[in-house]
């Protein structure tokens, strides 16, 4: 083909080209990549073949590595394309995406062995002032030696942290976590989704660390990547990975199941379907479910979920983002997934959960056992961790409202069970 390309690397082995065709995406594995022994499909919606994906098939996991609404409209603003265009959105800022995914020039590799000029490292006030400016430079789209690419709505930067140090990886190169600064729309975001990835955490679901932090004023929230690995000796290591989206061949306008994405059942049946071991992630699924309902979070969708590639196979990734949604009036009023055929959590009886744990393939005593040991373990868990966020006085009115809200939907949890 003599149209438009890019190599498409996992970590540092090429696994096949990515052509622009009549404005379209066309994705062929490699040759060389296909007779290999070790070698893994880039997304469960494409399974190793000789034939190329067309734009049908490719488009949701290519363009659900990139950012999307205004955030999408503003990085093609800072690179001269269209925001339509996703193949030029890659090239302008694929060089560091979500999980083993780099892509480059035909020809050209990615930085293997990254050296110390390769990190900057950030002063406060610069870090401060690249929070300020994210939202009018989502990942400093267009910056010299940056391609820095993440996906979602909302404001955020892949980082090193080193020695306590942040530091913005240049040319390409791995990262280690993600920055989310505060939200303009939202008042208490960063003490928000802190609290809620610290209690899911408390209660012992597998949930990625995260921690408060305050440069010159600004505040965020520093998440440790999932899909990163940090050997004793050496920078982070790249892990593939995919959301549920990418896997079941939804693009990312189709995240909400309202608009035709993945309902709860997809995501149960996509993880028995692909998992090694589903005897411990469709439960973990299960918690993280329960956990999002009874903590408000009413925009849990489809990329709210991860596959993570290991060398025992695919796992259910950790839990990655979650907030208490339901205490700000302008957000969405249900929840983005129904359970039991509802998205009212007010509505939400005995039989909704016996639904669910139906459309989930798994037993309602097993369901209604967790659900109920959940939201009785839940207030006095968030109770203490309140006290363990007293040090950070701005957080705490938001986290007091999270703390109300999510002791009600218990009470009334088990009230529908009669559990006193």
């Amino acid at each position: 083909m003599t149209d438009p390309s890019l190599d498409v690397w996992l970590s540092d082995r090429r696994v096949g080209r990515l052509y622009q065709v009549g404005g379209r995406l066309v994705f062929v594995y490699a040759a060389d990549w296909l007779v290999l022994d070790d070698i893994v499909a880039l997304s469960v919606s494409m399974p190793l073949q000789v034939e190329p994906y067309n734009d049908r098939a490719a488009r949701a996991f290519f363009a659900g590595l990139l950012p999307e609404h205004e955030q999408r409209h503003q990085v093609a603003r800072a690179l001269g394309v269209s925001p339509r265009n996703d193949f030029a959105l890659l090239a302008g800022v694929g060089g560091e995406c979500a999980g083993a995914v780099t892509f480059t020039p035909p020809g050209d590799a990615p930085v293997l062995r990254p050296i110390a000029t390769d990190y900057w490292p950030l002063e406060d006030i610069q870090l401060a002032g690249i929070l300020k400016t994210l939202p009018e430079r989502p990942l400093l789209a267009g910056e010299a030696d940056l391609r820095l690419c993440l996906a979602g709505v909302h404001d955020k930067l892949p980082v090193l942290l080193k020695a306590g140090r942040i530091l913005l990886p240049l040319n390409g190169v791995p990262s280690s976590h993600i920055v989310k600064p505060a939200r303009r729309d939202i008042a208490g975001s960063v003490y928000n989704e802190a609290f809620c990835l610290a209690l899911a955490r408390a209660i012992g679901l597998s949930t990625a660390a995260s921690a408060v932090g305050t440069a010159d004023n600004e505040d965020y929230v520093l998440i440790e990547r999932y899909d990163r690995e940090t050997p004793t000796k050496g920078g982070p290591v790249r892990l593939h990975q995919e959301d549920f989206c990418q896997a079941l061949a939804v693009p990312p306008e189709r995240k909400y199941e309202e608009d035709g994405g993945p309902s709860l059942a997809d995501c149960f049946g996509l993880l028995r379907s692909v998992v090694a071991r589903p005897v411990l992630d469709l439960p973990r699924l299960l918690d993280v479910v329960l956990f999002n309902a009874l903590v408000g979070n009413n925009d849990a969708h489809g990329k709210s979920f991860s596959l993570v590639y290991t060398a025992g196979g695919l796992r259910l990734a950790p839990l990655y983002g979650t907030m208490c949604t339901a205490i700000y009036p302008g957000e969405r009023a249900g929840m983005a997934m129904k359970i039991g055929g509802t998205e009212d959590f007010a509505a939400l009886a005995p039989r909704h959960w016996q639904r669910l744990a139906r459309d989930a393939g798994l037993s309602a005593p097993q369901t209604r056992r967790r659900l109920i040991d959940m939201a009785t373990r839940l207030p006095a868990a968030a109770l203490t961790l309140r006290g363990d966020f007293e040090a950070y006085p701005n957080g705490l009115p938001v986290i007091d409202r999270i703390v109300a809200l999510l002791t009600e939907r218990c009470a009334s949890t088990l009230g529908g069970f009669d559990v006193s």
